[in-house]
């Protein structure tokens, strides 16, 4: 490998071994997988959890784990891995930390074309989910031609898309405001939530954002080289405008299959790779899956708080999100470098 394209170059970080780090991230998942499957209004043992699961305990216990919690749990590591990874992908593309599926459009744009979906299709919950796609990839779209000016700099990617991102969010609180009757529960989506979500719901969604997430890990190792440059990139063989492209297609895919499902949540994208990335550096072949298995593992946990900080009433996820990511957020700006 030369130089040019060495971990080092790329802003690899010393620290423990990348397994060791991969190890603890899983493990962070996966206790607050078993935390969120095990508090509630029925309070399920840890160490009963798997003979429950396996179809050995009580009808009501068996009923809450495998008919709620089970596939709420699922879908939360599932909508958490797909934002932060998607998030993974922009603050690549645009080389910009703050950079974030809801703060450049993309989530914006999957919510409204969701919600246009609601209204228009009501009986056809399955075409939620492709329309949503095509208003994520439309704003990202939307954003990259905005920002062409002989080539789309990073910098212009992200003001075209926050300037995008509140159109859309206008157009989308429009909706709600005129067709209530139409967008029942409405603002647990503007806000975020995974209530009431099940099996269905994980099944659509996994169909969508597993394929993009397995593209996303194999061609990680492109956006390595994207960061180098624009000139270092062409003089290494790669096209940066029909990579950058490739990757904004795989970032709206990834957000429109989560705001499909659990609505427009805020800050996983933004919080979970930044803190990834302290964890195992910016080399993308480590950051993308750290920052996967990171935001899963928040957005869970996040979703065990919201339901049970205020037992036996609930918090939309959202919200929780939002308390903990705008101080990250605050942060960020106030960075020095």
């Amino acid at each position: 490998m030369s130089k040019a394209l060495s971990p080092t170059a790329v802003g690899a970080r010393s620290g423990p071994p990348f397994i060791i780090t991969l190890v603890g991230l899983a493990s962070f998942l996966a206790l607050a997988a078993v935390t969120s499957l095990s508090l509630g209004a029925i309070r399920v043992h840890p160490a009963a959890l798997f003979s429950a699961l396996s179809g050995r305990g009580s009808a009501a216990t068996l009923l809450i784990l495998r008919g709620i919690r089970l596939p709420r749990v699922l879908l939360g590591a599932l909508v958490g891995a797909s934002l932060s990874l998607s998030g993974c992908l922009l603050q690549a593309v645009m080389r910009n930390p703050l950079a974030a599926p809801n703060l450049v459009g993309v989530s914006s744009g999957a919510g409204l074309a969701a919600l246009v979906a609601m209204i228009v299709f009501p009986g056809k919950p399955g075409l939620v989910m492709p329309l949503s796609f095509a208003g994520g990839l439309g704003a990202a779209l939307l954003v990259y031609l905005l920002a062409w000016k002989r080539g789309a700099r990073p910098s212009r990617l992200i003001l075209a898309g926050v300037a995008v991102s509140s159109l859309l969010g206008a157009a989308a609180n429009a909706l709600v405001a005129l067709r209530p009757d139409r967008l029942l529960g409405a603002t647990d989506f503007m806000v975020g939530a995974l209530a009431g979500r099940g099996w269905r719901q994980l099944g659509l969604a996994a169909s969508y954002a597993l394929p993009a997430m397995g593209a996303s890990l194999l061609l990680s190792g492109r956006l390595n080289i994207l960061a180098l440059g624009d000139e270092a990139a062409l003089g290494l063989g790669l096209r940066p405008e029909r990579n950058r492209a490739v990757f904004l297609a795989l970032a709206a895919l990834l957000a429109a299959s989560a705001a499909s499902v659990a609505g427009l949540l805020g800050f996983v994208g933004l919080v979970a790779p930044h803190f990834a990335r302290l964890l195992v550096g910016a080399d993308f072949r480590r950051f993308a899956p750290a920052s996967a298995l990171f935001g899963a593992g928040l957005l869970v946990a996040c979703d065990c708080l919201a339901r049970c900080l205020f037992d036996p009433l609930e918090l939309p996820v959202g919200v929780v999100t939002a308390i903990v990511g705008a101080p990250v957020f605050l942060g960020l700006l106030r960075e020095k470098r």
